[in-house]
């Protein structure tokens, strides 16, 4: 989101010009189309110019724009430095993830990587108290730029947003923060405090209350295989193709279990068209709703874009075109993969060395959309994913060096 309002405030023109299919994690080099609504390529071109750590290339007119959803999936490849296992150890894991799949849990980025997580705005959005869902974006938090925690603790302090705005003075004009103050200093009483918050892009609204849909789905799938196990069980949700060949939500029963593994079992996201299970999972799904203040029998909203029909998700996915090789090296920033601008610009990948005093692993798959290669690299590694974490264990491991 930050690269398309980059880009949009460099071409002066509104973002939601632009579109796309899903977003990328902001930890990584990745590749992806978007479709910008009738500017022509060699503005676009023109920006690389300017543009720093970002590529534009391949360009080309098409006739409809990108949505979100419009994709089958995403290729990884991800290198795992400092690996201290065995080999037969690292192989095992690898077959495993290979013939048996991971959990399907949304990754922790959906859930943001600041203090105030996602879910927790997007769960006011959809209980209306908008007033709470600005108040959490708008909270100061650590480790951010002056002027950005100055201009959140005025707010906090004044709830003035025009004084709050004069303080962010070098923040980005395309942040979050600084559109929602924007908003609020334009719409800001009580009778538009709806508008205002929509001064933040409509993408990034839904994403909160689409962290709340998965952070749901993460506890009831915890739940449910907790409960239950890795089989499916009377009463599950299964997805099968109809005579359409489209995707069909089905019930489990008594007659047609055994024609079922676990690969089809499937959650359902919270929304108003969402079908739940008839069992105890169905059950959890009410409980958990009504104890944030939601109705699982009425998930309309009053406001349009917050009014989600939901999905479903399988439990349990296996990746595709999934490869690994080890790698021994002395570096520690040595690249060793790749990157497409690399490939087009005709670098040699890396070379194991036969002494190298340092081990790596890398590993390579397709997983379906939304799902997520942190959880897959995480069955691997069985230990935490998230930033913090791996941030800690580079800490400790250069101080071993030390």
């Amino acid at each position: 989101m930050n690269a398309i309002n980059l880009l949009a405030r460099l071409l002066r023109i509104p973002h939601h010009v632009f579109s796309f299919a899903g977003t990328k994690d902001k930890r990584g080099i990745t590749v992806q189309e978007v479709t910008a609504y009738r500017v022509p390529a060699t503005k676009l071109y023109g920006l690389n110019k300017k543009l720093k750590n970002i590529k534009l290339s391949n360009f080309r007119y098409v006739k409809d724009a990108l949505r979100l959803g419009d994709l089958s999936g995403n290729h990884f490849t991800i290198v795992i430095r400092n690996v201290e296992g065995n080999d037969s150890d690292i192989e095992s894991a690898m077959t495993s993830l290979q013939n048996t799949g991971f959990i399907n849990y949304y990754g922790m980025q959906r859930f943001g990587t600041t203090a105030i997580a996602n879910f927790r705005i997007g769960r006011a959005i959809l209980c209306s108290e908008w007033q709470e869902a600005i108040d959490l974006i708008l909270k100061p938090r650590k480790g951010e730029s002056e002027d950005m925690l100055a201009a959140r603790e005025h707010w906090w302090q004044t709830r003035d947003p025009k004084t709050s705005l004069d303080l962010m003075k070098n923040a980005k004009a395309y942040s979050i923060e600084y559109m929602l103050l924007k908003g609020l200093n334009k719409n800001g009483n009580e009778d538009n405090i709806v508008k205002a918050l929509s001064g933040i892009p409509k993408q990034t609204r839904l994403m909160y209350v689409h962290s709340y849909q998965s952070y749901i789905w993460n506890c009831m799938t915890s739940r449910r295989i907790t409960e239950f196990g890795l089989k499916p069980v009377i009463g599950d949700l299964m997805q099968c193709k109809d005579a359409n060949k489209k995707d069909d939500i089905i019930e489990v029963t008594e007659e047609n279990i055994n024609k079922c593994s676990i690969y089809d079992i499937v959650l359902p996201m919270p929304g108003f068209a969402s079908i739940y299970p008839k069992n105890k999972v169905g059950e959890w799904y009410a409980e958990m709703l009504s104890k944030d203040g939601l109705d699982i029998n009425n998930m309309s909203h009053s406001v349009k874009d917050y009014s989600l029909s939901g999905s479903y998700r399988k439990i349990v996915v296996q990746p595709e075109e999934c490869t690994w090789n080890m790698y021994l090296y002395d570096e520690e920033t040595v690249p060793l993969t790749l990157s497409d601008l690399d490939l087009l610009e005709g670098k040699s990948p890396a070379v194991s060395l036969p002494d190298g005093k340092l081990k790596a692993l890398k590993v390579a798959f397709t997983l379906p959309t939304s799902c997520y290669a942190t959880m897959a690299i995480r069955e691997i590694m069985k230990q935490d994913t998230s930033k913090s974490h791996q941030c800690s264990l580079m800490k400790k491991n250069h101080q071993t060096e030390m």
